[in-house]
């Protein structure tokens, strides 16, 4: 990791984000001899700790950001919650949890600055959750005011779109729900996609280009902006850094220099990367 992070080689992106831009979905992973990777993960990370992170973000310019645990950790939740204590008002955070998450856990949880709980849908990182659990956990989180997250891929957005629609508390759809960048605008899962954003509880990230698409990401640039002009308040961006499982070496400055392709409009802009994300996470 420390190779592909040496900041010395990277450049600056040419877009200039404004004051308090959000970068609404990245991880820390570890270090692994302080916070260990889960027994029973499906990848193995290099470690891309807190600092590494802030890095990252004070070479781009990104003043905030909402860590979201990723399924490398499980539902150890400590490094993304040492994360959070060590910046409280620049970070939020988002939770794995499970049946043996205790009221105690999430209520410490909500005081340290998460306000979210991530759901995994995506098969080749384990598939659909226990759904009586998955719904137990969303009955105990939307007292608190909390969202949840839903990681799915394409080819699963249409069966799970009647679920979806009942959930009980504000969602988010991950990634642009992973719709292949070159099928375009007309692909079945896209369309189902934008159909559940006519829900006012339904948030969008248009992050993860690098994973529905190879650079300079020309294809993915006309989803991600149809997704912005759909419901320009209530999308939300992100560099998904460190990028796991990613196909290829993504450079962070490429998937800055994509906003304004994505929302042209300054104020769409600044909706994008610090209105909405201040309004849902509370910065």
């Amino acid at each position: 990791m420390s190779a592909v992070f040496d900041l010395s080689t990277r450049r600056k992106p040419a877009f200039k984000l404004p004051a308090g831009s959000t970068d609404a979905h990245c991880h820390v992973f570890g270090p692994g001899d302080v916070f260990p990777y889960a027994s029973n993960r499906r990848y193995t990370p290099d470690d891309a700790p807190k600092e590494m992170l802030k890095s990252l973000h004070d070479f781009l310019g990104i003043d905030r950001a909402v860590i979201v645990q990723a399924s490398c950790h499980g539902n150890d939740n400590r490094a993304m919650l040492d994360a959070l204590a060590w910046r409280p008002d620049h970070y939020r955070g988002v939770a794995i949890l499970d049946e043996n998450s205790s009221g105690n856990d999430i209520a410490a949880m909500a005081r340290a600055g998460v306000r979210g709980a991530r759901f995994n849908f995506v098969k080749h990182l384990g598939g659909s959750p226990d759904m009586d659990v998955f719904n137990n956990i969303l009955r105990r989180i939307k007292p608190l005011g909390w969202h949840v997250v839903l990681h799915v891929d394409a080819p699963d957005i249409i069966p799970l779109s009647d679920m979806i629609r009942n959930l009980p508390l504000p969602f988010i759809i991950d990634h642009m729900g992973r719709v292949p960048a070159k099928d375009g605008l007309d692909q079945k899962p896209l369309l189902a996609l934008l159909d559940l954003a006519k829900l006012d509880r339904c948030w969008i990230k248009v992050c993860g280009a690098e994973r529905i698409d190879f650079p300079p990401y020309d294809k993915a640039v006309p989803i991600a902006r149809k997704i912005v002009d759909t419901i320009p308040d209530r999308v939300l961006w992100g560099t998904d850094f460190p990028h796991p499982n990613s196909t290829h070496e993504a450079d962070e400055a490429d998937l800055v220099d994509l906003i304004p392709k994505i929302a042209p409009d300054p104020m769409v802009q600044k909706k994008l990367l610090v209105d909405n994300p201040a309004k849902l996470y509370g910065f």
